[in-house]
């Protein structure tokens, strides 16, 4: 039996997302039955990044060609590593790697966007099969490229009324008019993860920092006027690196504040944001994941500005629903499924994206 006509698929999904935690490596069991998936995380574990990869990754954006291409494999390489000795750990049998890359460009308005990690890289190293690159089809035909992870949740966390993801930026998808939609909402760690990198620690430990500050009217105030947040609820939207760097950034900057109080801002930022996003939809159970749920202060500033009920998962959810869904769009690129939706993307039409390595597939 080949792996396209398997009801059962054994998959690694790979993620890395911007708040450049790590690297987040998901063995991942799908089975489907009267067209029903089911889906089991077998092991999953997060690979944080050595100082010398989080600073390359960081500055890629400015390299010469040469060294972006040469990146771009090693990095490859690198992942392709990883698995081999995720693998070996594990004593695993595994169908294919399916890899979202590390972006480091999202233009869709100028028809790019760029994920970094060669596949054939990963394929020669880890010597499996490896789908990658799921964006670009999706902005060639028009549409932003992101969020991916919509078809993942309607097929496969379809109980909950919303899916929001706190991670490098908030997501969320929800069904509406009997379509799926998804947008970003606001930057969430991106931000708040460089702030307290400042302050020489990875991360503000269960907002224990923005719990003891107070907040920047002006600030707060300004962050909310930007254009992003004014753009059509629930139109095809997405945020990146370049957005928070034009328009973030300056913001901070232009308040002398200190680190807590720029942190304490964010949260309050952050929860009105989503709940501008979500207060206009009938209440309903809202799925939480993402790095940002373990910010406890963040989650309870979200819990005063929105109203529907907040759901937070087991572990593995939090952590690697993005590798689980990153492998999903895998198996249905290789059963030539549709994996990325227009009605989220605003592309010219529903699509099946992904490059494929290696024959075997």
């Amino acid at each position: 039996m080949t792996i396209k006509e398997s009801q059962s698929y054994n998959v690694i999904g790979l993620m890395s997302g911007t708040s450049l935690d790590g690297v987040d490596i998901a063995f991942c069991r799908f089975k489907i039955d009267s067209n029903k998936w089911d889906y089991t995380i077998i092991y999953a574990e997060t690979i944080p990044y050595q100082a010398v990869w989080k600073q390359r990754l960081l500055n890629l954006e400015k390299a010469e060609t040469v060294a972006f291409q040469q990146t771009h494999v090693e990095y490859g390489l690198y992942l392709g590593q990883l698995v081999a000795d995720f693998i070996k750990k594990y004593a695993i049998q595994v169908d294919f790697v399916s890899s979202h890359g590390h972006t480091i460009f999202h233009q869709p308005n100028k028809r790019f966007t760029v994920q970094v990690g060669a596949g054939n890289a990963i394929a020669a190293e880890c010597r499996l099969p490896v789908v990658c690159d799921f964006r670009s089809l999706d902005v060639a035909l028009g549409g932003q490229g992101a969020p991916l992870v919509p078809i993942g949740d309607k097929l496969l966390f379809g109980e909950y009324d919303f899916c929001l993801n706190l991670g490098g930026f908030a997501n969320v998808s929800y069904q509406y008019n009997d379509e799926r939609i998804a947008f970003d909402i606001c930057p969430v760690n991106i931000v708040m993860n460089a702030v307290c990198q400042a302050l020489g620690k990875e991360y503000d430990n269960g907002g224990e920092l923005a719990s003891k500050a107070i907040i920047n009217q002006c600030l707060l105030d300004d962050l909310n006027k930007l254009a992003f947040y004014h753009y059509p609820l629930n139109s095809p939207k997405s945020l990146g690196k370049e957005w928070v760097l034009k328009n973030i950034n300056p913001l901070l900057k232009k308040y002398p504040v200190n680190e807590s109080t720029v942190l304490r801002t964010f949260c309050e930022h952050i929860a009105i944001q989503i709940a501008k996003a979500l207060n206009g939809q009938p209440n309903g159970e809202l799925l939480v994941t993402g790095g940002g749920v373990y910010n406890t202060f963040l989650i309870e500033t979200i819990k005063k500005y929105v109203y529907h009920q907040l759901i937070i998962p087991d572990k593995n959810t939090i952590e690697f629903k993005e590798a689980l869904i990153f492998a999903f769009l895998g198996v249905l690129r290789v059963r030539n499924e549709n994996n990325c939706l227009k009605s989220v993307t605003g592309a010219k039409y529903d699509n099946c994206g992904g490059a494929v390595y290696s024959g075997k597939i």
